[in-house]
Order: structure tokens, then sequence, then C-alpha cells
């Protein structure tokens, strides 16, 4: 599973010119499902996204947790993080999960990021989506349950 992890004052998700997610202070979640992944992975990635502790304290130091803040969440699949463009021009996506299986550890990532806590909005999966977000920092960071990065 790999996911950019955003921090934003406000961000939110659209299809169709309707919103379909939106939140306020956060995490933009872009998340990506890969073939080996398991529930496992989709509840392991969602506690390390809750705590890693990417927003500042008093000192300006980055001490606190999306938990910590009090944050929310907008989570959108996003199975091009699997694409591998190494030696060519047009990437491939064989890594990354089929449909099916890929939104099912979506729904268990966002469900694991609700039992802890945190507030959820998401896009719609397999849709054709526009996003828009505040990236405050900037802070951006990316996560990978393989540790390749």
């Amino acid at each position: 599973m790999r996911a950019v992890l955003q921090r934003v004052s406000r961000a939110r998700v659209t299809v169709e010119e309707k919103v379909t997610g939106e939140i306020g202070a956060g995490l933009m979640i872009l998340l990506g499902v890969g073939r080996e992944d398991t529930s496992a992975v989709a509840s392991s990635m969602a506690e390390k996204c809750a705590n890693l502790r990417i927003f500042e304290d008093d000192q300006g130091k980055m001490n606190r947790s999306l938990l910590d803040v009090k944050g929310s969440a907008l989570v959108v699949s996003q199975f091009t993080l699997y694409g591998d463009a190494r030696g060519q021009r047009r990437p491939s996506f064989i890594a990354a999960a089929p449909p099916e299986q890929a939104k099912a550890l979506y729904d268990e990532f966002c469900s694991a990021l609700r039992k802890l806590g945190v507030t959820v909005a998401t896009g719609v999966f397999q849709a054709m989506m526009s996003v828009e977000l505040v990236n405050e920092g900037p802070v951006t960071i990316l996560l990978d349950s393989d540790k390749t990065f």
C-alpha cells in the first residue's frame, strides 16, 4: 500500500461538479493499493497515517499527529501511485491491485481510520475526480507498506 499524505488547511473532491468529500484542517491522503496488500496492511497504514507526527506543536516543531490535532482526513483512491515508469514512457500499473481488491482494502483503510477516531471524507472509487487542496507548510510525506522509500 502506498500513500501520499499532505498536511492541509482544507481539501475537497468533486465528481461531476458535485462535492463528494470535503475537510478543513487535516490530511489529504492519496491511497494506492498493491496486489500483495491485505487487511492487516490497510489497518497498519491507517494507524501510521493517524499517528504520524507532522503537525506543529506550540514551539513550531512537528510533534503532533492527526489524532492529537483532531484533524480530518480526505482519502482518495489513486491506483496511479503504483505506476512504474522506469525505462519507458508509458507507465505500467501491473503492481496495482485489481479494482475489486483495491476497493475492499480502500474501504478497510477508511474504516480503520474511523475506528481510531478520525473523521473521514472520501472521493468516489474509480470515478474521474477533481481534487482541490491547500497544502500547509508545505508538508508532503510518502509512505509505502513495503518500505521501498
